[in-house]
């Protein structure tokens, strides 16, 4: 009988790591000879690009709100043109003593939804805050009660203006495109046609145009005295656009419900609003989180056209403030900047919140 010699087994290479700054760069940036080469050639062109643009807009940059200062040689960038005209850009023409009212308005509104974005708040008493807060803001901005100063909706504007149309018409649209949604998949003709229709026609033209019918075409038809807020008009357009767009989104994550599922439910003798509201419509709206969230950006920053109706929101604003003053003119390129940062901030928070809701109705999947 021969003896055993123990051979030990050749130690084998550690796990490569997945997790840190370190492996997101191996990973992402210098995956293969293609994508680093090209993350070679963009570290390359920001080295060249960024030092003149930090110098123009930091180092060499004017702070103090004096357009003389603006214009001497060698001068960088022109943020006075901010601290000069900040408050005609955030508030549009809204008077300039009553301007801690949409100041206040606005905070409130901000208030509201981010308090609807957590999940602490999700209760029935939410509703209620809603109300609340929508009879406030409209209450501080319209005035005419309690002893405020009446406000005409034509000089609204700025900031509030592009907040409260975005989220007005993203609450209102939400519930429209569910049952659009719905209808579409209905199985009575009517129902279908009238819901296929409604969607195809608004998806046939350009949101401007439906501004511009909302504010100047549909007034014709209205009986002579008669005349509805051309900023109602305009909300309910924004908000019929919004939702044509959206029942599609839906209507797709309904399309993805195995059928077996609905079968499943009128076996156990569950009507057919059950079945959409406790089966079809959570596991719906869970998959399109990201394309609905798409909209809502979207929305939001589309209420930049209103400027073509006289309404001027945070871009018009910013228009209107830089082309009333020949001394500040040539500096918008700040001001565009200026609110680009705004829009940026609230198209960012609202894009990481959809990636939160989106983990949060996908931890059940989750192995």
């Amino acid at each position: 009988m021969t003896a055993q010699v123990f051979a030990p087994i050749a130690a084998r290479p550690a796990p490569v790591k997945t997790e840190g700054l370190v492996a997101w760069i191996r990973i992402n940036l210098f995956g293969d000879w293609v994508t680093g080469l090209m993350t070679v050639i963009v570290l390359g062109a920001l080295l060249l690009v960024v030092p003149n643009l930090l110098s123009w807009a930091l180092f060499r940059a004017s702070w103090a709100p004096d357009f003389e200062a603006c214009r001497v040689d060698g001068a960088g960038a022109c943020w006075g043109v901010v601290a000069e005209k900040y408050r005609l850009i955030l508030f549009g023409r809204y008077p300039f003593e009553l301007q801690w009212r949409p100041l206040v308005a606005t905070i409130l509104l901000l208030g509201l939804l981010v308090a609807s974005c957590m999940r602490a708040f999700w209760k029935p008493q939410l509703a209620i805050l809603w109300i609340v807060v929508l009879a406030a803001f409209f209450t501080l901005m319209y005035g005419n009660v309690f002893g405020l100063e009446k406000v005409d909706t034509d000089r609204w504007g700025g900031l509030p203006l592009t907040i409260m149309l975005a989220s007005l018409s993203m609450l209102m649209a939400f519930p429209i495109a569910m049952a659009v949604a719905l209808g579409r998949r209905s199985a009575m003709p009517a129902i279908r046609t009238f819901c296929t229709i409604y969607v195809e026609l608004i998806r046939g033209v350009p949101l401007i145009s439906v501004l511009f019918m909302a504010s100047f075409m549909f007034p014709l038809f209205m009986p002579v005295g008669f005349s509805i807020d051309v900023l109602v008009r305009v909300m309910v357009g924004i908000t019929l656009f919004a939702a044509a767009y959206m029942a599609e989104v839906i209507r797709g994550g309904l399309q993805a419900i195995p059928k077996g599922q609905i079968e499943a439910a009128a076996t156990l003798g569950l009507s057919y609003t059950q079945t959409q509201v406790k089966i079809v419509l959570p596991q719906a709206l869970a998959m399109v989180v990201p394309s609905i969230m798409n909209n809502f950006i979207g929305l939001f920053k589309d209420t930049s056209l209103v400027t073509i109706v006289s309404l001027y929101e945070l871009t018009g604003a910013m228009s209107l403030a830089l082309n009333s003053d020949a001394n500040w003119r040539p500096f918008k390129i700040e001001g565009y900047i200026f609110i680009a940062l705004i829009y940026f901030a609230f198209c960012f928070s609202m894009s990481r919140y959809s990636l939160w809701v989106e983990k949060q109705v996908n931890k059940g999947k989750a192995r």
